[in-house]
């Protein structure tokens, strides 16, 4: 379970939080009475769970040991990440372990985060783009806990084609934070967007303001879900689990407030861009040998 470390404004926050737990009950109930069977309504039966979590007794195991976090100050912290898109070769590994590492529900459907594969037909100009979703690559796989792209262009002549991953951009400015009317999501000092599902009441206003498709509804918890950069590990000195299993060095993590750590040294030593800026959200994900086309 994630949990934030204790601060100096400790009872601040525990006033707001009090309050915006008070304030989506209310906003639940309403939306419960209005619209019965709504997504809103839903989460009145479901009982308020970490999206993190993966079945009640691990849940209420880690309420009663939450894990300590020592010598850990979100003051001293800008996290980031690099995605090197040239090194990026479609194994979809990363997604898989995001899978483990978070419980996020196994099938093609439920990610948070996933690989586009951008191909470009000889004499066209506009990619084709799939995912692990499209219904070929989930025959190819197999199987609901395995992710593979298919080989449906081997025939065919192709002039270019690359890897994308994508995940939450971990936005200085989110919308999703914006428009969240309990403050389920929130922006933490150290860089992530949580999402403290005990207070989430579903009504998926957050899914609809992120320009990045970076976030999902469960359907079985009645709340959001997104990547946070598995903060549970990166507070502990740990990488993200997609960063960790990657076979090719293309997800780069690290502090951009210490020069010498593996983003900061990717940023300074590369021509890198992120996606959508025209949006004004200033993602923390930053993308090497992205194409013109990828969005």
């Amino acid at each position: 379970m994630t949990t934030q470390d204790t601060r100096t404004e400790e009872e601040i926050a525990l006033s707001r939080r009090n309050f915006l737990g008070w304030l989506g009950k209310g906003v639940a109930c309403i939306g419960a009475v209005v619209g019965a069977g709504s997504a809103i309504g839903s989460t009145e039966i479901v009982s308020a769970k970490r999206a993190f979590q993966q079945d009640d007794e691990q849940y209420a195991e880690s309420i009663k040991n939450p894990p300590k976090v020592p010598d850990y100050n979100w003051n001293d912290h800008d996290w980031a990440m690099g995605v090197d898109t040239d090194r990026c070769i479609g194994c979809l590994r990363c997604m898989e372990a995001c899978k483990m590492e978070n419980s996020v529900q196994m099938d093609a459907n439920h990610y948070r985060t996933w690989v586009e594969r951008y191909v470009y037909l000889e004499g066209t100009n506009t990619a084709i783009v799939d995912t692990q979703t499209d219904p070929k690559n989930i025959e190819n796989a197999g199987s609901e806990t395995k992710f593979r792209f298919d080989n449906r262009y081997k025939d065919v002549k192709v002039d270019k084609a690359f890897f994308v991953p994508k995940l939450c951009n971990q936005c200085e400015h989110p919308s999703c934070v914006q428009v969240c009317p309990t403050g389920a999501t929130f922006k933490v000092k150290d860089g992530p967007v949580l999402i403290d599902t005990t207070y989430c009441i579903g009504c998926q206003y957050c899914v609809q303001a992120c320009p990045y498709g970076a976030r999902s509804f469960n359907e079985s918890r009645g709340t959001v879900d997104k990547c946070n950069w598995c903060y549970h590990r990166i507070t502990k000195g740990l990488n993200p689990a997609c960063v960790e299993v990657c076979p090719t060095g293309t997800r780069i993590f690290g502090d951009r407030r210490d020069p010498d750590s593996p983003v900061s040294i990717f940023i300074r030593n590369n021509h890198v861009q992120v996606l959508k800026p025209e949006m004004g959200n200033a993602p923390n994900v930053f993308y090497k040998g992205t194409d013109k086309e990828v969005v």
